[in-house]
């Protein structure tokens, strides 16, 4: 190798963020099996690359013994000392042994280690920006979509969507953008590889943080979210200045922050409620936009009791439970929901 080629991985080394120390051990690595194979070496060699000069020296390692039995890994006591004068029995003796022709196999060697360690950095680098991403909405392109998964080109890696994390009834299609939740990142051999998602409640979350600048600034709190991914979801935010108004803030003049996320998520129902300290007005909040007449709080069972007029009873309770089992979620009480009729009649 030359000196221009020391200096160009004196260059990647700094630019690819790699450590160069290791990268020439590797070539020095990488060297000894390219002699082995090359030049039929069957003994313990060393191979050594100047730093600066990138001359290449490959050294059989030979045991200094009184009478030598196996020429590949032995050197007599009078061959040692001429070498050098302070070799002594038992030492391990360096004899150069670097082919005149080494050069060219060495360079094709360590220009594919090079390659190689870079392809590595990049990959770790890849890794570490996605890593950091975690739990965090990125934007692609959808390359295809199968019944397996969907894959989503993110610019620097492709990121995988399965079907567990998909949105029933939202239809994915090639040179479709979309914005995903980043579930996951894993080092792989291939690179990292990256599992996002569009049904998370997370993905809600962020893109509330995203488009609210009072949820961004900290101002509102968003306390819980309960999604079921293309139906409906229920939102609880707090306000920290008692000058803004929480909900009307999320959902902006008009509604049109709120729309915003709606158009987002594939026209998906999203309910935002003020949340309060107080179990029982946090609950009648919860089963918006049912009206709800009072809630009894059993602390004791976790169970909240709710009396809502007659008329009231199937929105309170929603299609298929769902507007009641939201409810439950986002304010973690156990909702039993009655209509005033039916609470006069048990007494």
């Amino acid at each position: 190798m030359s000196s221009e080629f020391i200096d160009a991985i004196n260059i990647l080394a700094r630019e690819k963020r790699l450590d160069k120390a290791v990268l020439f051990e590797a070539i020095e690595t990488a060297l000894v099996s390219a002699y082995k194979k090359n030049f039929g070496g069957t003994g313990n060699v060393r191979v050594h690359v100047d730093r600066d000069s990138g001359e290449i020296q490959v050294y059989a390692l030979k045991r200094v013994v009184p009478q030598v039995v196996d020429v590949l890994a032995e050197i007599s006591q009078s061959d040692a000392k001429a070498l050098n004068p302070a070799y002594q029995s038992g030492d391990i003796c360096e004899e150069r042994v670097t082919p005149k022709n080494f050069g060219r196999v060495a360079a094709q060697t360590a220009k594919q280690i090079v390659v190689q360690r870079i392809r590595e950095a990049e990959r770790g680098l890849i890794y570490e920006e996605f890593t950091n991403r975690e739990s965090d909405i990125v934007s692609g392109i959808v390359q295809r979509a199968d019944a397996r998964n969907v894959i989503i080109d993110l610019g620097k890696v492709e990121a995988v969507m399965p079907p567990s994390e998909r949105v029933a009834g939202e239809v994915y299609r090639a040179g479709q953008r979309l914005k995903t939740y980043v579930l996951e990142v894993r080092k792989t051999t291939k690179g990292p590889q990256v599992t996002v998602s569009r049904s998370h409640p997370g993905l809600l979350k962020r893109l509330l943080e995203l488009e609210v600048e009072e949820i961004h600034d900290g101002i509102v709190e968003l306390k819980s979210v309960a999604r079921e991914a293309g139906s409906r979801s229920k939102v609880a935010v707090s306000s920290r200045d008692p000058n803004v108004d929480p909900v009307g803030a999320c959902v902006g003049q008009k509604g049109m922050r709120i729309q915003v996320i709606v158009n987002e998520l594939s026209n998906e129902k999203i309910d935002v409620i003020a949340y309060t300290s107080d179990p029982a007005l946090y609950v009648a909040n919860a089963l918006s936009p049912a009206k709800v007449i009072r809630v009894e709080i059993d602390e004791m069972a976790k169970v909240a009791r709710v009396v809502v007029p007659d008329y009231q009873l199937s929105l309170a309770i929603g299609k298929e439970g769902q507007n009641a089992r939201l409810a439950a979620k986002l304010t973690g009480w156990k909702i039993d929901i009655k209509s005033e009729s039916q609470a006069l009649q048990q007494g």
